[in-house]
């Protein structure tokens, strides 16, 4: 369950693409410049405080968070439109309801109506904060990596036996690519870490045999060259090694 990427859910990945909320184990940063004057090209710009998922004094943050948790992705960003939509209103902000798909960019409009209303964004911090991890969820290059992971994992269950099991590593091989033949699309070494992890879980025990080894021992050696060649390895690859 750890490892695998089936939950259409938006609070699963909200948790695991945005950065980690310093001194925290289940809350994330969540950068707040867009809902100020400044422009900066830092990603986490350390000049303003970040947010966060908790919003316990904020009724309708609550309340959003749980669609968050509990329904589809899709229905959830609706669910995020309509109550930034309500917020708007209540605040006579100038609003335009729109249907259809909601996008990133729809949400962002919407946010911008709080940006220069002190008052307004003093009473919707709480939902204005959880509405912009969504979108930076969404916006994140990780989210298509995600969709990448699901189709990897839907083949392996279908392929997948004791017997299919050297193939499927050999499949691995190429993928597994060093720090600077990577682009934004390809999995990193921690990405192969949670591959390697989903597909043995999958498979349970296993006779060994001659096929088997020799295709573990080919991507044991790939993963070690990739892992020596990163720059700057991250915290989990410095306890694994």
């Amino acid at each position: 369950g750890a490892v695998g990427h089936h939950g259409d859910n938006l609070a699963e990945n909200i948790l695991s693409v945005l950065p980690k909320l310093p001194g925290h184990k289940t809350d994330v940063m969540v950068n707040m410049v867009e809902l100020t004057a400044l422009r900066t090209p830092d990603e986490m710009c350390s000049v303003i405080a970040p947010g966060c998922l908790a919003q316990p004094n904020d009724p309708a943050a609550t309340v959003l968070w749980e669609s968050f948790m509990n329904l589809k992705q899709k229905e959830a960003v609706m669910e995020a439109r309509r109550h930034l939509v309500e917020a708007a209103s209540r605040e006579n902000l100038p609003i335009k309801m729109s249907m259809g798909e909601v996008t990133p960019e729809q949400l962002t409009s919407y946010i911008q109506l709080f940006k220069n209303n002190f008052k307004a964004l003093e009473n919707h911090c709480g939902l204005l904060q959880l509405v912009l991890a969504a979108v930076q969820t969404l916006k994140h290059p990780q989210n298509s990596k995600w969709d990448n992971f699901l189709a990897f994992e839907r083949l392996l269950l279908q392929t997948i036996g004791e017997s299919e099991m050297p193939s499927v590593l050999k499949q691995l091989l190429p993928m597994i690519k060093c720090h600077s033949e990577r682009t934004q699309d390809d999995y990193t070494c921690e990405d192969f870490f949670v591959l390697l992890v989903y597909m043995y879980s999958v498979v349970g025990e296993m006779k060994g045999g001659k096929e088997l080894h020799e295709a573990e021992e080919e991507v044991k050696k790939a993963l070690v060259k990739a892992i020596c060649d990163e720059p700057e390895p991250s915290p989990l690859l410095r306890k694994i090694t």
